[in-house]
């Protein structure tokens, strides 16, 4: 089942995925146009017949910031780390009942850190507390990997389930390796 219609820019730039309501909304009103469609099925109105898009792009163009940042959210920083504690290295599906996956900040709040993107990393809880308010040198413990920002097309993209069709034209635009990192990290959350 689609959870949504990729939208495109004009130029071919992948938006957002955006409800199949208000992909029919942007055809019907002219402000979009449907460029894959899946074959199998259509949506029907009372005396309107419109084939269930999968990709639609916009017609008139929107900018879209390139200094574009996210915020750091626990579901964006354990999709960066491929929800993998990077201090154990066990992923979400290998922790105890009573045990999950938690925001642990490098350098503690209590000692200066800041909540960024490069001071903060995931942890599975028992890490997170057997490090409590001290630096992971301090208590003989190492990172996996340096904690850094990510690109914002992996952080939006990461996160969401895309159809095949729509990997498609993520790839087209950003590239193939953009892509890889995208499925990787989606695949490191099975």
């Amino acid at each position: 089942m689609l959870v949504g219609c990729l939208a495109l820019n004009s130029s071919f730039e992948p938006l957002t995925l955006v409800p199949l309501r208000r992909a029919l909304r942007l055809v019907i009103d002219g402000k979009a146009e449907i460029v894959e469609a899946d074959r199998e099925r259509c949506v029907r109105s009372a005396n309107q017949r419109y084939p269930h898009p999968v990709v639609i792009r916009l017609t008139k163009y929107v900018h879209v910031p390139r200094r574009f940042r996210r915020h750091v959210t626990n579901t964006f920083l354990f999709a960066r780390d491929h929800y993998r504690c990077q201090y154990c290295g066990r992923i979400a599906v290998m922790l105890k009942p009573r045990e999950s996956l938690t925001r642990d900040h490098v350098v503690p709040l209590s000692r200066g850190g800041g909540n960024t993107w490069t001071n903060v990393v995931t942890a599975c809880s028992s890490c997170n507390t057997r490090k409590a308010n001290r630096l992971p040198d301090e208590i003989g413990m190492r990172l996996l990997h340096a904690p850094v920002e990510p690109h914002f097309v992996h952080l939006s993209w990461a996160v969401r389930k895309l159809t095949p069709t729509q990997r498609k034209y993520i790839g087209m635009f950003y590239g193939a390796a953009m892509l890889h990192e995208v499925e990787k990290t989606v695949d490191g959350r099975r």
